[in-house]
């Protein structure tokens, strides 16, 4: 498995890819939060806090998240590697979660530099370091978790074709479905009990949860739950796979 690891990380930062991920996650961030007018723009905002940018990451990350995983399966059967992957001394299980790693630790290396808002805010505030701090740990928090059921959703949709591109927009697609779908589904019920039962099947209100600074036991076993369940998707579309 740390050999896959190790394989996808070098496969990341030896070419343009993994730097463009990281640069555009950034820069689209900044440029919402610090440049362009509007909601997310925290001097717009009034208040020295990151809730717009825990409001805004988990959007850009159903677009980047796949751009990571496209080529993660696809590349490998549109080249013919695959099968010299799978006929390899390595379980499919290994392979599957030595490439999830790689590409979730791309995506935690984007969050990284996001820290220095923390210390932006920290200092904009009317009383130095005023800040929920519990709040802050708590978004970050169930970023990652937010981040490992992306990946895992990504590396599904790219067992479904060899096509980069398709792979790149299912990912989107089940990205979406998953974070914002059952919300736009319970808009449709008017019982507020049908609304926020349809609510926790999607990872949202799970987020949102989470990022209040509240941990609770049932929103990790959601994000844990539902990366488990695509990976082992993942596992099962393999062993599907000629070799």
């Amino acid at each position: 498995m740390f050999a896959i690891f190790k394989r996808e990380v070098r496969s990341f930062f030896t070419s343009p890819i993994g730097y463009l991920i990281v640069g555009a996650f950034l820069l689209l961030n900044g440029l919402f939060l610090w440049v362009f007018r509007g909601e997310y723009n925290i001097f717009d905002y009034g208040f020295a806090d990151l809730g717009n940018f825990f409001l805004l990451a988990p959007w850009i990350f159903i677009f980047l998240v796949p751009a990571i995983t496209m080529k993660s399966f696809s590349e490998e059967r549109k080249m013919g590697t695959l099968e010299l992957l799978l006929i390899k001394p390595i379980s499919v299980w290994k392979l599957v979660l030595g490439k999830f790693w790689g590409a979730a630790l791309l995506c935690i290396i984007a969050v990284i530099p996001t820290i220095v808002y923390v210390f932006a805010i920290s200092s904009l505030g009317m009383i130095a370091g005023n800040y929920d701090l519990g709040m802050v740990l708590g978004s970050y928090f169930g970023l990652l978790f937010l981040i490992s059921t992306y990946t895992a959703i990504g590396l599904f949709a790219s067992t479904l074709s060899d096509n980069q591109i398709i792979a790149f927009l299912v990912g989107i697609l089940l990205c979406f479905l998953v974070f914002n779908g059952f919300d736009a589904v319970s808009s449709l019920f008017l019982d507020g009990e049908t609304q926020q039962m349809i609510q926790s099947i999607g990872a949202k209100s799970h987020f949102d949860s989470i990022a209040r600074g509240i941990i609770d036991t049932r929103d990790l076993v959601y994000f844990i739950s539902m990366t488990l369940l695509f990976l082992f998707l993942t596992f099962q579309r393999l062993k599907q796979l000629p070799r």
